[in-house]
């Protein structure tokens, strides 16, 4: 059974308390030997404790699948990209170089690629990913777009990125600031332009740089009243 086509998954980084729960609740599913395919990232960890949930995107045309030599990912014909198959992985590493998120980890005790599969022994069941069913400020949703334009209208979701000339398309959803006025057709940006939010800071004494990604940190609290909202439990009753 497919994942139902109407249901997305969407992060919203605004969200993110750090609490851990999405990484525990990850590292508990049956397939994945105790290791959480999910982790959080901190947007500037010198002076912020504020995290990021890092997932696989599941990318239209996943650079992790095309460049491997062994045909060991596969894309499901509903967009799910799979983590690397143990008989065919031949832990070269050339996904967890190609990928343009930082997503998947080389497990070098089993010699095997593992990342996030959207959970899809209970996706493709009609059950929401593990780490969406336990998120307790709905940094991770789990739902339609519907739903989630409701529940964040000072938010909207973009599933395109811009990394210089290559554009990639992905099943997952980044929640954005809609823009002046608030209402989510209010922005006009159609896209996360990822090379163009990153920049170059002196380090201290000048003995190099540093290279940032500020299109998060821009975004965080920018809508401190969206915070109250209450968590979501619209999606599928798992």
């Amino acid at each position: 059974m497919p994942v139902p086509e109407h249901f997305d998954f969407f992060v919203d980084p605004n969200r993110c308390i750090g609490c851990q729960a999405c990484v525990q609740a990850c590292a508990e599913c049956d397939t994945h030997k105790g290791r959480p395919m999910i982790h959080l990232e901190y947007v500037e960890r010198s002076t912020s404790t504020q995290t990021v949930p890092v997932i696989c995107m599941h990318c239209d045309s996943p650079t992790c699948a095309e460049v491997c030599p062994a045909d060991a990912i596969k894309k499901t014909g509903d967009g799910v990209v799979q983590s690397a198959r143990k008989p065919r992985c031949i832990a070269c590493n050339n996904c967890v170089i190609a990928c343009p998120f930082g997503v998947p980890k080389m497990q070098s005790d089993f010699e095997l690629m593992m990342k996030c599969d959207m959970c899809y022994d209970r996706t493709s069941v009609g059950k929401r990913p593990m780490c969406a069913t336990v998120c307790p400020s709905g940094a991770l949703f789990y739902g339609t777009r519907e739903q989630v334009e409701q529940l964040r209208p000072r938010s909207r979701p973009i599933n395109t990125f811009q990394f210089g000339h290559q554009t990639i398309t992905t099943k997952v959803n980044m929640m954005v600031p809609a823009g002046p006025g608030g209402t989510p057709g209010s922005s006009s940006a159609e896209y996360v332009d990822v090379t163009s939010a990153m920049h170059d800071e002196s380090a201290a004494g000048g003995s190099g740089k540093r290279v940032r990604l500020n299109v998060l940190e821009d975004s965080l609290f920018q809508f401190e009243s969206d915070a109250v909202e209450e968590p979501d439990d619209a999606a599928t009753t798992t």
